[in-house]
């Protein structure tokens, strides 16, 4: 049986090489091209985050993950536009806004808001990983991994900020029959 290390270092030698560069395939410019809208959809939910909570610690935790996706999503444009590959609509920013501004009926709760992001961040770290797998190209897998990286490196300290403030929701602990404290 190999360790983590051995499996990690077998994933990027099989990332560094030195092939040429074939033409993207559709799938990959698929997944580049859903991984920049989906991108542009975060910086939304990211905007309209900071535009609801008055929450010091969210509000950090919002302009760094906006900060981050805009450099993950910069480098997919740029590599889409390398490759002559035409960019996908998406939505304009947001302006920004005072929180006290937006009426309670609209306006995303603290919890609401992290746990969106927490399940947008889940969500693109598989996707990351599916992408990944599906590639033929060493530059798309690597520039996936290293927007997977930063998605995790990302998410451990959202994940500290629910805990301590008991937005995380949790599922139903599972204790086997017969376990001890079992019914």
């Amino acid at each position: 049986m190999t360790n983590a290390f051995e499996s990690v270092s077998a994933i990027i030698k099989n990332f560094v090489d030195d092939t040429p560069k074939t033409p993207l395939h559709v799938g990959e410019v698929m997944d580049l091209w859903t991984a920049f809208t989906a991108f542009h959809e975060s910086h939304s939910l990211y905007q309209v985050g900071l535009n609801s909570t008055t929450d010091t610690d969210l509000q950090h935790v919002l302009k760094e993950a906006l900060i981050g996706s805009h450099k993950d999503t910069k480098k997919i444009e740029e590599f889409l536009l390398a490759e002559g590959v035409p960019l996908p609509l998406v939505n304009p920013d947001k302006p920004t806004s005072n929180p006290g501004d937006v009426p309670s009926g609209v306006k995303l709760t603290d919890d609401e808001i992290a746990n969106l992001i927490s399940v947008k961040i889940a969500s693109s770290v598989s996707f990351c990983a599916l992408a990944m797998s599906k590639t033929v190209r060493t530059d798309v897998g690597l520039m996936f991994f290293s927007i997977q990286v930063n998605l995790m490196k990302f998410a451990a300290p959202l994940k500290n900020l629910m805990l301590s403030r008991g937005w995380l929701r949790i599922p139903p602990y599972y204790v086997p029959p017969g376990a001890p404290g079992s019914k």
